[in-house]
């Protein structure tokens, strides 16, 4: 009896014990090197975003994943960066989500200038339905979107006068995103737009090719744009969540708890990656007034005039992107202001 009862239990168990073993297969992380690739330098709240996630990914895979940046655009521009993502040549980057309306126009709404009022307003539209939607169009054109990281409220600066009034921008030189919402917005406030890849920048504005640009102030300390520009303008037209990126040839090939891991360490960066990012945001102004930069902000009316202005470009590229989809972010943006 002993033995049938022992070989009946054994009979039971080892199926369990194959189970258990296949799950333990299946749960593997395996060996992978990831070249994470983004515009800004170190010191930016980007990068350390990106050193959080590599951080995070070297611990949950206890060491078998590893992930390299390169900052500073050293692996070329953002829209080179898309395409190097979707050949796979690239694993991952972090960039302004609006750069994607190229490969899916839905995106293009996150550049419509003076859309969000407050970072807080951007967290619940990307990390809502709304974002995940527009994340879900990307699998198709080689692109697999993890999570909404923050770059911030975009200002104005230039080296040739100080911007206190919409008319002083008239017949500046400024250059902008490679993105047809920025180039027709400056050039319908009267400047001459020039897109240019970032890496490009900092030397077009040491060298004149360009008057000015437009970003956020942290960017503009941690680039030292403060060494080859005077003026700044506290505009904050556009407000840019980033989104990082990987290269879908990649992502084929990880298995699911691989996926996982990457998906989480990329939300679990983000949260420091926005804090740190409003923490910077606050103290960047001061930084550049003690870096000699004259700092200027425009009266009320002098908004109402550039958004009277820019009316028609948001008319313009609202038709682009699909008004259904304008129209929801706008309802969304109601709501969350009635809320507060």
């Amino acid at each position: 009896m002993p033995n049938r009862l022992q070989k009946a239990l054994l009979s039971l168990a080892l199926p369990a014990m194959l189970l258990l073993a296949g799950a333990g297969e299946a749960a593997e992380i395996g060996s992978h090197r990831i070249k994470f690739a983004a515009q800004n330098q170190k010191g930016h709240p980007q990068v350390m975003g990106m050193e959080k996630f590599a951080e995070l990914v070297e611990q949950k895979s206890g060491g078998k994943i590893s992930v390299k940046l390169f900052p500073g655009g050293t692996l070329g521009g953002d829209v080179q960066t898309i395409s190097a993502l979707q050949g796979g040549t690239i694993e991952m980057s972090v960039m302004n989500a609006g750069l994607l309306s190229g490969n899916v126009k839905e995106f293009a709404v996150v550049d419509l200038p003076f859309l969000f009022a407050k970072p807080e307003e951007a967290d619940a539209i990307m990390d809502g339905p709304i974002g995940q939607r527009l994340a879900g169009m990307l699998p198709e054109k080689g692109l697999v979107g993890l999570a909404y990281w923050e770059l911030g409220f975009r200002n104005l600066t230039n080296n040739r006068h100080p911007v206190t009034k919409a008319a002083d921008i008239a017949g500046l030189k400024i250059r902008t995103l490679q993105s047809p919402i920025f180039i027709d917005t400056f050039n319908a406030l009267g400047a001459n737009a020039v897109p240019l890849p970032f890496p490009e920048l900092y030397t077009a504005l040491e060298t004149g090719t360009v008057d000015g640009q437009e970003n956020p102030f942290t960017l503009i300390e941690t680039s030292k744009f403060y060494e080859v520009q005077k003026y700044a303008t506290e505009t904050r037209h556009v407000y840019n969540p980033q989104i990082v990126l990987v290269s879908k040839k990649f992502w084929d090939k990880l298995n699911a708890d691989e996926q996982k891991l990457l998906q989480d360490a990329a939300v679990e960066a983000r949260d420091y990656q926005r804090k740190v990012s409003r923490e910077a945001a606050a103290k960047a102004v001061e930084n550049l007034k003690a870096h000699g930069m004259q700092i200027d902000t425009l009266p009320e009316a002098e908004f109402e005039k550039i958004r009277e202005t820019l009316a028609p470009v948001i008319a313009k590229h609202n038709q682009t992107i699909g008004e259904p989809l304008v129209q929801e972010v706008q309802a969304e943006l109601k709501k969350l202001r009635a809320q507060n």
